[in-house]
């Protein structure tokens, strides 16, 4: 590869490089500021009130037109699980990224 082939290759590679670092900065800030959301769902998820929220729901004392998505036995279940997930996924890529010394 010649010199003007191997800059406009690193070029592209710095450009797309920049490219996911914002796009993964932006994500990050989302996610951090969900953070209180998700305690909050999380600690709502189980608990007597949510038990009593599925009840009152089951037996038809919620209005028929409420969006209740959080009473369903497997979104915010899955939603943890996903949530897990993407914790577990992150700690390897920083690993992975830290053997390698690319942080």
């Amino acid at each position: 590869m010649n010199q003007i082939d191997r800059i406009r290759e690193m070029e592209q590679c710095l450009d797309v490089s920049a490219a996911a670092v914002r796009r993964m900065t932006d994500a990050l800030e989302e996610y951090e500021a969900a953070q209180k959301a998700y305690k909050k769902l999380n600690d709502y998820y189980g608990s007597a009130r949510w038990m009593k929220d599925f009840e009152d729901d089951e037996a038809g004392r919620l209005p028929r037109d409420l969006k209740r998505g959080v009473l369903s036995e497997d979104a915010v279940y899955d939603l943890i699980t996903e949530d897990h997930a993407l914790k577990v996924r992150m700690m390897k890529l920083l690993a992975r990224a830290m053997d390698k010394h690319l942080i």
